[in-house]
């Protein structure tokens, strides 16, 4: 039996999101996949996360962020997974490929359109490989609602009402950390919405064309904790006066995971992970402050002609999403329902709820029914599993017609929808997403129902 050549991978960010990457390559695909090379520019993450590949077995060595080019040049990876802080993305996806390397890139692929436009360019220039990492698209809930839409329950799809609801707890986690200025994660819109506008644009198999936007920080303010009675409020959790009243306290010592990542590499940093959520805007002495939005509101004309109304609020009771699509057919509603969790907390993250969450048709002139659920297990309600195997071991996975996978391309789109909707939210116009970039090429989506297609009529009009 001819042995199987193994692909050779290196990783540079090693906070949180990488441990999916790091125990697939060690020890899930290790038959099939080796980890040749660590980056990060906190010494004490690289350390830990050596000793967890070492446990699988791996000897891997550790570079400095600096010596990236060095890492790639001793260790010669095929493929660099890419997990670092949103804004330095472009720098090591470009890098990366003008070493010859192909890429895997956490969301989103960057942060702005100079960035974005770099890395198209680099892509082209290089012809090397960009995954980014959807992985909202393989959740087979999300999945089962593209399959409808392909079969034409709803017909062609006119319009769109999207709404994200982060919770609380997951919600203001994006107020503590280093998300929380637009200089690093470019809002919330780029950082979390770049997977909710990919899901949309995938199930519509359509391209943004013209966003326009509203946004303000309503929640996670002094005032806001002034009315709460949050008074004596220090710059982070740790040490915090109010800890022992406040609601949002984070005590990064009692989860293992937090602790190991973040409280015992403080030292090597000074990266707090546990900052203040209320605190004052960007540019104060006291703390570093927050610049991103808590509530948003946007409009996107997509160039195939659906229009979608979208929403995201960080301080919800409950976490989840409703979307509806209307169609010439009738209309599809699709809510869900997910746990609640603190990233590196040790919970799954986006458990299904199934108390609360449908998926109901309502066909024109005919009886509404309920869609039973598809299910998985496994982080992001089943996904990551299904996604690490059509990246690691493609070679098992039967053909995907509902092409999950995606590509700088899409990586595009859904990072200048975000983009757009925050130029939008600044300067009070609309932004057409070809000024920003130009020439971005046409995802490869699946075909949907073909709007000139005959329609019919049901059975007579049933009260829901």
């Amino acid at each position: 039996m001819q042995a199987v050549t193994k692909k050779r991978y290196a990783i540079v960010g090693v906070g949180l999101r990488s441990g999916m990457y790091v125990e697939a390559i060690t020890d899930t695909y290790a038959d099939r996949c080796e980890l040749v090379g660590l980056c990060d520019l906190n010494e004490g993450r690289l350390k830990r996360t050596a000793a967890i590949a070492a446990k699988a077995g791996a000897d891997v060595p550790c570079f400095n962020a600096p010596d990236f080019d060095k890492m790639v040049a001793e260790t010669t990876p095929d493929c660099v997974v890419i997990a670092t802080k949103d804004c330095d993305h472009d720098t090591y996806i470009v890098r990366a490929m003008e070493l010859g390397c192909d890429v895997i890139i956490e969301k989103p692929l960057t942060t702005d359109e100079v960035k974005c436009q770099a890395i198209l360019d680099a892509q082209r220039r290089t012809g090397k490989r960009v995954t980014v990492t959807f992985n909202y698209r393989y959740a087979p809930i999300r999945t089962q609602v593209k399959d409808l839409l392909m079969d034409g329950v709803v017909g062609e799809i006119l319009s769109v009402d999207f709404q994200w609801m982060l919770d609380t707890n997951h919600g203001a986690d994006y107020f503590r950390r280093w998300h929380r200025n637009r200089a690093n994660s470019g809002s919330l819109l780029v950082h979390k919405a770049t997977h909710h506008f990919d899901l949309a644009h995938w199930w519509l198999s359509d391209v943004p064309r013209t966003v326009y936007a509203t946004g303000a920080r309503k929640y996670y303010t002094p005032e806001i904790a002034d009315r709460l009675g949050l008074t004596n409020r220090g710059p982070r959790c740790t040490g915090c006066p109010e800890a022992g009243v406040c609601k949002f306290y984070l005590d990064i010592g009692s989860s293992e995971e937090l602790k190991g990542l973040y409280q015992d590499c403080e030292s090597f940093d000074g990266y707090w992970r546990d900052k203040c959520i209320f605190a004052p805007e960007a540019g104060d002495t006291m703390t570093p402050g927050v610049d991103i939005w808590d509530t948003m509101n946007v409009n996107v004309q997509y160039a195939g002609g659906p229009q979608m109304n979208y929403s995201l609020a960080a301080y919800l009771p409950w976490e989840g999403y409703s979307i509806s699509f209307n169609g010439t057919r009738g209309r599809l509603q699709h809510k869900v329902k997910e746990s609640s969790y603190i990233s590196g907390d040790g919970s799954v993250p986006h458990e299904f709820i199934e108390d609360g969450s449908y998926t109901t048709v309502f066909p024109h002139f005919k009886a509404p029914y309920s869609v039973e659920f598809w299910t998985g297990t496994g982080g992001h309600n089943g996904a990551d599993p299904v996604m690490l195997q059509e990246i690691f071991a493609p070679d098992t996975v039967e053909p995907d017609k509902w092409k999950r996978a995606a590509d700088q391309r899409s990586g595009a789109y859904s990072i200048l929808t975000g983009v757009a909707a925050g130029k939008s939210i600044l300067e009070g116009v609309p932004v057409n997403i070809a000024d920003l970039v130009p020439d971005i090429g046409a995802p490869d989506y699946p075909a949907m129902p073909d709007g000139s297609a005959p329609l019919e009529w049901g059975d007579g009009i049933t009260a829901w």
